[in-house]
């Protein structure tokens, strides 16, 4: 596995949307970045928030794209191409429908399984799947039509708890794979669950 340079948290823009469920991937990079003290630092050329940082002995980029999640892919793009990054170089951390709150798993390649802003990375990435993933369950409402309203809605105290646990039990198995360990990560990620 290659080393990870990139990790890309996503999310909508704007003070309205910073709570929402849609906006787990944007939580986790803050996170990484206040817990290293790597304050994230508007980058108009990359259309996004990044700061390079040191995790666990790692270096990486952190990235949240300030573009609406439909048009993520346009900030991914703008900074792997300017560094030469590679799609398997790339951590995407993202919310997941399919997911109980309280669960998240890694994935490496796949699909964008309905997701608007991981479409938009395959996109513009020219058609490259081999990104690894990092799934933040927040649950689905139950019907396809519910589905915006649900994800651009404010997760309820217990969801939010469940999903809070489940960010620290991936930034604990993070320096696996970024170390290149992926299957450890995996095991180690996938036994956590917050859910019940």
């Amino acid at each position: 596995m290659s080393a990870i340079k990139l990790i890309v948290g996503l999310g909508n823009p704007g003070p309205e949307y910073s709570e929402t469920r849609h906006n787990v991937g944007a939580w986790l990079i803050q996170q990484i970045s206040h817990n290293n003290n790597s304050p994230l630092k508007v980058e108009s050329k990359f259309k996004g928030l990044a700061v390079k940082t040191n995790i666990s002995g790692h270096t990486s980029h952190l990235l949240i794209p300030t573009t609406y999640m439909n048009h993520s892919g346009q900030s991914v793009a703008a900074l792997c191409n300017f560094y030469k990054y590679q799609a398997d170089e790339i951590l995407v951390v993202h919310d997941e429908l399919d997911l109980p709150a309280g669960i998240a798993k890694f994935k490496t390649g796949g699909g964008h399984g309905g997701h608007n802003g991981l479409r938009d990375i395959i996109q513009q990435l020219g058609n490259q799947k081999n990104f690894h993933r990092l799934r933040i369950g927040i649950g689905h409402p139950g019907s396809a039509p519910q589905v915006t309203g649900y994800v651009l809605g404010k997760p309820p105290k217990q969801d939010k708890e469940r999903i809070d646990a489940s960010l620290t039990a991936a930034l604990d198995a993070l320096p696996l794979v970024l170390s290149g360990d992926m299957q450890k990560a995996m095991n180690q990620l996938h036994s956590f669950d917050a859910s019940d």
